[in-house]
């Protein structure tokens, strides 16, 4: 594959990240689960913090799984096309997953303005959304660049092929 050095590694560290975020839900949850069953206090928040945490961490996955074209497929109606078909959907398929991921991006970031400006938090923390929306809106601009890359080096490998 034809994709930038630095867009691999950017798509790594937000798998990273993503998986720390993971892992820090999954130990503040046993901690909650500890204190709430056998100290008889839970901590405050915990499942604000768990709902902000899983949607972090599935916009940090997602530019590894554009990177790696792991997304969901489904070949039933193509796999008996033709495999110069079957390329032309492939990268109409890019296409598309550049507009949605640009337009998703977009949106996060119109909503984390929004939510700086008027003031949005959690209810019982008071957890300022703009930081979820900005958590979500960057790796969503990174797979879109992603997705492009690989559409935009598709054509290219076809045309030279052609």
């Amino acid at each position: 594959m034809m994709f930038s050095k630095s867009l691999e590694r950017i798509a790594l560290l937000c798998s990273l990240l993503g998986g720390l975020v993971l892992t820090s839900i999954m130990l503040m949850t046993c901690y909650s689960l500890f204190g709430r069953n056998f100290l008889g206090s839970a901590l405050i928040g915990d499942f604000e913090l768990t709902g902000v945490g899983a949607g972090a961490a599935i916009a940090l996955f997602m530019p590894l799984c554009q990177l790696r074209r792991e997304n969901i497929i489904v070949d039933f109606f193509t796999s008996k096309c033709s495999e110069s078909t079957n390329h032309r959907l492939d990268r109409m398929g890019d296409v598309f997953m550049t507009v949605i991921y640009f337009l998703l991006a977009w949106r996060c970031g119109a909503a984390a303005i929004n939510a700086k400006e008027t003031l949005g938090a959690s209810m019982l923390l008071g957890f300022p959304d703009w930081i979820v929306f900005t958590s979500m809106c960057i790796p969503f601009s990174i797979t879109a660049m992603i997705a492009a890359s690989q559409a935009l080096n598709s054509i290219q490998k076809h045309r030279a092929v052609s």
